[in-house]
Order: structure tokens, then C-alpha cells, then sequence
């Protein structure tokens, strides 16, 4: 018989799931033993310890609704969502806009719109979002998908707001035959993230602020084309530089234009930005993340 210790279980762990018959599962599974084991070992865990870090992902885990997702939360604020989008860049067949997060508050099946309508039911200053959407070579994208959600400029999303059922300051576009689209929304304000469950309480063990800075989510796609998912970054927010979730990226911080001669409505301050899709790849998408309601239903 096999003795059992500290080292030698790692071992004996991958060997009894030798037989696995998915490769890719087998795969995966061996490195989670071998790297969790690893972990254990280095950071010396306690029972008690050990103890905690199960009740907390079982508290995770039960904060998870139909309309909010703790773990994709918790993944973002540990910076493994970033990790995982750029694992996921590198099979890209051509480097388009950069990618950012989809983030918790994704929701499915959001308002169709015209061009030129406001997403948000009560807004106080509005702005125009407006620009284009190319491939990487700058031909237009007649009719591309453009999907928009942000949070309010108080900091609030709809799901925190409302009856999770009536949506706000979210809609779905398509571009014209130039590739033009333009959209009025606010300047979101930057907020704190959900701080009233597991991950707020480990985001205040950690002494970290909480706070995202200011920006709007873009989900955009095309036939032919990789989707793409990624947000814009207002220029000045004092979070930029500290994103509790990692999102942001220099060419994706803009700034307002309150004397924009080529708004598409004239006397509104502007956002400007063209997207660039490159093309798709065999799975075709570049999402990573999910409306909560998808993964709780499944």
C-alpha cells in the first residue's frame, strides 16, 4: 500500500483520475490537482484555514442570483478574468480594438434601438457616443451588432436600481452602411463594486478601495468577424490607474468633447471611438463572461 503524505498525495490523486476519458478534462484536471496541492503546501494551510477558505466559496456561491454572479465577481476582482481574456487574445487571427471585461452586469436580450436614441429613461446631462465600426483595415461594417450597457450617473446599474425585470442605461444598435453608429447616454460615474457580500468582505480584508472607474461596456460583432467585447474609460476618473477588476487599458480611456464640430447632434457634448474587428477564428467570439441568468440556469 501506498504511504500517503503531504508530497506523495498529489501523485496518488492524479492516478486515480488517469482514466478520464475527455483528454481536455483530464487535462485540466491534473493541473488544478497539482497547483492546488501545490498552494497548500506553500502557503502551510491550516484545518482552520482551510475551513474558512470553504466557507467562503460555499458564501460565494449561495450570493449567486439569476441577475448577480459572485463568482464572476470574485474571478474579476483576483484579476483571473483579465488573465483568462488575454489567454483568449492570443488566439485572435487578427489583433482588433482592445479587449476589456464583460464584467457581472451583462444582461441578454437588451432593448433594440435606433440610432441616435438614449438608453438611459432619466438622464441629466446627456452626451453622444458616435463613431465607426471597421475591420482592421478601416472597410466599414454595415449592420454590425453593437450592444451597449453602463452604469447611471449616480454609479448604479439597473440590476441595483430596479425590478431586475425593467432594464435601463443598456440597448442594442446596428450600424448603418458607412459603419456609423451613435448612441446618447451620460457619463457614467465610477463606483464601488458590490461590496454587500463574500467578495466585498475579502476587498475590505485586503484594504483595497472597491471602486471601478467610469466607463461603458461595447459588445460588438459582424458575420465574419470576432466579437468583441470591450468597454470605454473616461479620462481623469482617479481610479484609472487602479481598477479594482483590471479592465483598463490605454487606448480605451477617451475624453468628453464639449465642442465636438463633428457630433452627429450638434451642441451635445461627444465621446468619438471606431471599433476594429478582426476576423473570426473557428469559435468565432471573443466573450469571455455570461448573462448571471445563463450560468445559474445551467
Amino acid at each position: 500500500m501506498r504511504k500517503i503524505d503531504e508530497n506523495t498525495i498529489t501523485d496518488a490523486a492524479i492516478e486515480q483520475m488517469s482514466g478520464t476519458p475527455d483528454p481536455r478534462l483530464k487535462e485540466i484536471m491534473e493541473c488544478l490537482v497539482k497547483h492546488l496541492h501545490a498552494f497548500a503546501r506553500e502557503a502551510d494551510l491550516t484545518p482552520e484555514e482551510w475551513l474558512a477558505g470553504i466557507s467562503f466559496l460555499t458564501a460565494v456561491g449561495q450570493k449567486c442570483t439569476p441577475y448577480r454572479q459572485e463568482f464572476i465577481l470574485l474571478s474579476d476582482t483576483l484579476g483571473l478574468s483579465t488573465c483568462i481574456n488575454a489567454l483568449h487574445d492570443k488566439h485572435a487571427v487578427e489583433d482588433g480594438t482592445k479587449t476589456s471585461l464583460l464584467g457581472p452586469f451583462y444582461r441578454q436580450d437588451s432593448p433594440e434601438m435606433s440610432l441616435g436614441e438614449g438608453i438611459v429613461k432619466q438622464p441629466h446631462k446627456e452626451v453622444v457616443v458616435y463613431g465607426k465600426v471597421t475591420d482592421i483595415h478601416g472597410k466599414p461594417l454595415a449592420n454590425a451588432s453593437v450592444e451597449i450597457w453602463q452604469s447611471d450617473e449616480t454609479g448604479s446599474y439597473d440590476l441595483q436600481k430596479h425590478d431586475p425585470s425593467v432594464m435601463d442605461m443598456r440597448g442594442h444598435f446596428h450600424t448603418k452602411e458607412d459603419g456609423t453608429y451613435y448612441v446618447k447616454t451620460v457619463v457614467p460615474l465610477g463606483y464601488m463594486i458590490p461590496m454587500d457580500g463574500p467578495v466585498g468582505d475579502m476587498i475590505r480584508a485586503q484594504n483595497r478601495h472597491g471602486y471601478r472607474p467610469s466607463h461603458i461596456h461595447f459588445l460588438i460583432g459582424a458575420p465574419g468577424y470576432r466579437e468583441l467585447v470591450t468597454a470605454l474609460y473616461t479620462y481623469g476618473d482617479e481610479h484609472l490607474d487602479s481598477d479594482t477588476v483590471f479592465g483598463v487599458t490605454d487606448s480605451l480611456v477617451v475624453k468628453v468633447n464639449d465642442n465636438d464640430p463633428n457630433s452627429p447632434i450638434p451642441g451635445m457634448p461627444a465621446i468619438h471611438y471606431d471599433f476594429a474587428l478582426g476576423a473570426a477564428a473557428a469559435d468565432g467570439s471573443g466573450r469571455v463572461g455570461a448573462d448571471p441568468s445563463q450560468i445559474v440556469s445551467h
